[in-house]
């Protein structure tokens, strides 16, 4: 850990691609954690209703049970949410922030499993002390569940639309003529992906040529993994102008397809 608190996460990919991302802050992360706490107590509370009945048998055993189904809510509600929201809880998607894994790989189950069961620790001795301590001497402002999984929590601001017709503008799009695979398409692309695939777009003439090539027949091959198009509708364009009709079907899913060929 050191001092010197970092307001973005910048990742560089080995083709030499830099992706600079917001760190959420001290205070945004508190007020999603608020909200999920609320989300948390109303559950305990519905399901603490119910084990009451169990006082009927024993008063004790009552008791028991409502401080279990509160240390597993309290546990199963960020694990289970972060990982099926690919790192978001209730609190996190509406102030949009996200826990991604700090190096900018994919995040693993472990992971989340481990920052949310260390998150007992980060609330010792009462109001995240540990955790808040740690944010503010950590330059990734990781608390120390995040610490020990190796994760951070960004933020992802509301950015303006770039100008598909610009960057698109001229070009036919041979994946049009198949329709059916479009919607496939569009149903098996994460978010990141599509994202990755604007930004390397949008950035590809700050690349060095043979980097650029490396990283759009990298991605090509990719979403050609992801649906197999027929080889006609590729065979006879580069891998950079395949990226192009992906983003443009992706991005644009209603765009009429332009009438000249590139």
């Amino acid at each position: 850990m050191n001092g010197s608190r970092q307001n973005h996460l910048v990742i560089r990919t080995p083709e030499g691609i830099f992706f600079s991302l917001v760190l959420a802050s001290p205070v945004t992360r508190c007020l999603a954690w608020a909200i999920d706490m609320s989300c948390i107590t109303a559950v305990a509370t519905l399901l603490g209703a119910f084990l009451a009945l169990a006082s009927l048998l024993s008063f004790d055993l009552s008791i028991a049970l409502r401080t279990l189904a509160y240390f597993i809510v309290q546990v199963g509600y960020g694990i289970a949410c972060e990982w099926l929201w690919r790192g978001q809880t209730i609190g996190k998607r509406l102030l949009r922030l996200r826990v991604m894994d700090s190096q900018g790989l994919r995040l693993q189950f472990s992971q989340v499993v481990l920052r949310n069961l260390l998150r007992f620790v980060d609330m010792l001795p009462g109001c995240y002390m540990v955790g808040g301590l740690a944010s503010l001497l950590n330059a990734k402002g990781q608390r120390l569940g995040d610490f020990v999984a190796n994760t951070v929590v960004v933020r992802h601001p509301k950015v303006a639309q770039p100008n598909l017709d610009q960057l698109i503008a001229g070009k036919y799009n041979s994946l049009r003529d198949y329709p059916h695979l479009e919607a496939r398409l569009r149903q098996r692309v994460s978010p990141q992906d599509a994202a990755l695939a604007l930004q390397a777009l949008l950035r590809r003439d700050q690349l060095e040529l043979g980097a650029r090539v490396a990283l759009f027949d990298q991605m090509a091959s990719h979403f050609r993994s992801l649906v197999a198009f027929p080889q006609e509708a590729w065979d006879e364009i580069t891998p950079e102008q395949y990226i192009r009709n992906v983003v443009d079907i992706l991005f644009r899913p209603h765009h009429d397809k332009p009438s000249n060929t590139a």
